[in-house]
């Protein structure tokens, strides 16, 4: 059984250890990265599992972001250990991480991501909405914590400044 708990600075090796393991090289030069540079994550949704004896078994960052002038969150990454994949952490951190964003006033959620994975969460395609390059737009994906947070929203994803 995992704990939730939030990051915590001591937390940030072993959680970079964990992204390093999980994606491939080079993780940090996506595009959404840049997004994340000299922005400070929303710490209350930085969430770290550790099992019983106090083993990291997945990560999930969150961070602010606009799209012209409405506010938006940008959830990840999103690591799982190998070992521990299939267990169902992910899922639990993904809904935990939405449902306090709710609970804090946050309208809206983005990610990169594949939408048959995301959609049992609500995800959605993001029309019109706009990643930095080289994001593939059909990975670009939404979904609305407060009802139809979306609609009519479009144009470039931004830096919270």
């Amino acid at each position: 059984m995992f704990q939730l708990h939030h990051e915590t600075h001591e937390d940030m090796w072993e959680i970079e250890a964990l992204y390093d393991l999980c994606f491939a090289p080079g993780r940090e030069a996506l595009s959404s990265y840049r997004l994340r540079e000299g922005v400070a994550p929303v710490s209350e949704l930085c969430l770290v599992a550790r099992d019983s004896d106090q083993i990291l078994g997945g990560a999930i960052r969150v961070w602010p972001v606009q799209v012209e002038t409405h506010k938006a969150l940008l959830i990840g990454p999103i690591a799982v250990h190998p070992t521990r994949q299939g267990e169902g952490l992910g899922a639990i951190m993904i809904q935990n991480v939405l449902d306090k964003a709710g609970a804090s006033g946050w309208s809206r959620a983005m990610l990169v991501g594949d939408l048959p994975f995301y959609k049992r969460f609500g995800f959605f395609r993001l029309t019109g909405v706009a990643m930095p390059p080289p994001t593939n737009p059909e990975r670009v994906l939404g979904v609305s914590i407060e009802q139809d947070a979306w609609n009519g929203i479009s144009g470039p994803v931004q830096r919270m400044a």
